[in-house]
């Protein structure tokens, strides 16, 4: 089993076996900031701070019969002390959560987390509500805010979904453009699905142009830089000339949103079509603006 989801299991074994759901995310945000490493990351959501990975490790438990899900809540199914099997930091991290904010109701954690960490509040609908003013105002002054018009590159090797939706948050992104020829991923967060509703979770509207991806088949065996380099050569001579109304339609809601990125898996732009794709739509008439290799 993941140690993340050990995590999971002995946060609910201290809390009498279960939470609200939202309880649990708040509380398991707390135990992550005392972490040295933290197992889990969270985005700004409807309801404050949200980990997509506690709730799909989670969803994965409830398949095993070792937690079960109401509407509400999670319930831990089984008598295994997870606790005790826990590094001591992390069974002291827990404990010292349980021990501070083991007897608040859903509100006053929920509110809680939003002054300690507003960041974490700036999606939620329900801030204004259970803030006070000033309160309410230091959340609204850690939402990004930047008008001016570029178009972004980002890849997702190496990261966790929420750490490269903050990265997009945090770059006031408004628009994402997922460019896999095939938006298909092992890696969890980042098949198409996954992706869209989870931009739509944090308000990030979300495109798939396939037509400017690039075969899965024609990117096996790449062992060299000679290699990638004759496949984006290819990619630029037969793939962008066919496509470039495609191309337009990016750029259009480039000119519409004004903060756009475009997608693929590589960390490194020089590593992906995704550059040469960007290339291209700079090269069409009227564009005018910054690009930004994430």
């Amino acid at each position: 089993m993941y140690y993340r989801r050990k995590i999971l299991l002995a946060l609910l074994q201290v809390f009498d076996n279960q939470l609200e759901k939202i309880q649990l995310q708040k509380l398991l945000l707390l135990v992550t900031k005392l972490q040295s490493r933290a197992d889990f990351n969270f985005v700004p959501y409807k309801f404050g701070c949200f980990s997509f990975q506690a709730n799909a490790d989670l969803g994965t438990l409830a398949k095993y019969g070792l937690v079960s899900a109401t509407e509400q809540h999670w319930k831990k199914e089984t008598s295994e002390n997870f606790l005790a099997v826990l590094r001591k930091p992390d069974a002291e991290a827990i404990r010292v959560v349980k021990h501070l904010y083991g007897s608040k109701p859903s509100d006053e954690l929920i509110a809680l987390t939003y002054r300690k960490y507003p960041y974490y509040a700036i999606k939620s609908k329900i801030a204004e509500k259970i803030l006070n003013a000033e309160e309410y105002s230091v959340v609204q002054s850690r939402i990004p805010i930047n008008d001016k018009t570029c178009l972004y590159s980002i890849g997702y090797e190496g990261i966790s979904l929420e750490e490269y939706l903050n990265r997009l948050i945090q770059l006031d992104i408004k628009v994402l453009c997922d460019v896999r020829k095939n938006s298909f991923s092992m890696k969890y967060g980042f098949s198409k699905s996954q992706l869209e509703n989870a931009c739509h979770g944090v308000g990030i509207l979300f495109h798939h142009f396939p037509e400017v991806g690039i075969d899965s088949e024609n990117r096996q065996n790449l062992q060299t830089r000679a290699d990638r380099d004759a496949l984006f050569q290819q990619y630029r001579a037969e793939v962008l000339p066919r496509t470039q109304s495609v191309q337009q339609a990016i750029f259009s809601l480039l000119k519409a949103h004004r903060r756009v990125a475009v997608t693929c898996f590589e960390a490194q732009s020089c590593d992906c079509h995704r550059s040469h794709l960007a290339s291209a739509i700079a090269q069409l008439p009227g564009f005018d603006y910054e690009i930004k290799h994430l």
